[in-house]
């Protein structure tokens, strides 16, 4: 006990360091937000804070895990942030989504968020200026892109400032006491498919009610005794529904992309992404001689898809996200290239790469 004792001591007196150094970074903050403020420029810097993650898990010895780490230090800045300007975000709701949960690991708790019905929503808030930024899926390693995202951007002058990823960990979340008790499950379309081998499994006689969107199926069952949920942790947290059975998800592999829009340019990292779209004449060989800039310079692209074009018949845009900023030499010079082929080339960002 003695012992014990001398353990919570220096607890104690760690503690105290903590909380005057928290405060005078706090301090530190408030005199960067005034400096941004007298100069205009943004509060959110995706840039700067994808540094400061970086550097500190290179400093990292643990015991703390790498993501922990970065758990801690995303609600601290976000705190700090707050003390500079609280941002407003956007995002596809409603509360407990995934794209929620990507809104809360980009800005942290201290940021003001609203959900929106329609990924068209989060945009016009956007553009409109009601909100400072936006958070929209646009691709699952799965089911692969979210179309409803890609063709907003030849809509708006909103650009690409940041992306996160999200780890899709679907739960299932009841009152129920055990599996037994369950004779009805609440789902969205997309994650009742990803669980289905689950469900056969361990609730082949439970009723399946298809629930649009997904967060609104754990309030059904938060009113239903005999009701479950497929749901994420953020959802049991907010609709206080308990995570009956963990991980139901059929394949652990499951990830989606989120892409914050505003009006930020983020400055290179040496650890970034470029997205532009462009249209190209109807021409054979055309989408080979463009694509060949890229090869030439040695930009590696990550992305490439084909939508239709709003402002043609039956034409289309291609959608291309590369590695590099495009302040970065070898970029420059793909993109010099590419206007030599391409009828238009838009750029619709240069962000940090997501871990």
């Amino acid at each position: 006990m003695r012992k014990l004792s001398e353990l919570r001591k220096r607890i104690d007196r760690i503690d105290e360091q903590l909380l005057q150094l928290l405060n005078e970074r706090a301090e530190l903050a408030k005199q960067i937000g005034e400096i941004k403020s007298r100069d205009e420029k943004p509060f959110f810097s995706p840039e700067r804070e994808q540094m400061i993650y970086r550097r500190l898990q290179q400093l990292n010895r643990g015991p703390l895990t790498q993501e922990q780490i970065v758990g801690i230090f995303r609600e601290i800045i976000s705190i700090s942030r707050a003390l500079e300007k609280a941002p407003t975000v956007a995002y596809w709701g409603p509360e407990g989504t995934y794209t929620h949960a990507a809104a809360l690991k980009c800005f942290g708790r201290a940021a003001h968020f609203t959900p929106f019905e329609s990924i068209a929503d989060v945009f016009a808030a956007v553009e409109q200026s009601n909100v400072d930024y936006g958070v929209v899926p646009v691709e699952n390693s799965l089911a692969g892109v979210v179309p409803e995202t890609l063709d907003m951007f030849p809509l708006t002058n909103a650009r690409i400032c940041a992306e996160v990823y999200v780890s899709i960990a679907h739960h299932l979340l009841a009152r129920a006491r055990n599996l037994n008790q369950v004779v009805r499950v609440y789902s969205g379309p997309q994650p009742l498919q990803q669980c289905r081998r689950w469900l056969r499994l361990h609730l082949p006689a439970a009723e399946i009610i298809e629930t649009v969107p997904t967060a609104r199926a754990v309030k059904f069952a938060a009113e239903d005794p005999n009701g479950a949920a497929i749901g994420n942790a953020l959802a049991s947290e907010l609709y206080g529904v308990p995570i009956l059975c963990e991980h139901i998800e059929d394949n652990p592999h499951n990830r989606t992309r989120f892409l914050v829009i505003g009006y930020n340019e983020p400055a290179p990292t040496g650890n970034d992404k470029t997205s532009l779209v462009m249209t190209l004449r109807n021409r054979p060989g055309e989408l080979y001689h463009a694509l060949g800039a890229f090869h030439k310079y040695g930009v590696n692209l990550t992305m490439i898809e084909s939508r239709p074009n709003p402002r043609g018949m039956f034409e289309y845009l291609f959608y291309i996200d590369l590695q590099g900023h495009r302040q970065d030499e070898t970029v420059k010079k793909a993109l010099e290239e590419l206007d030599r082929f391409a009828r238009e080339v838009v750029l619709l960002g240069s962000y940090p790469a997501a871990e």
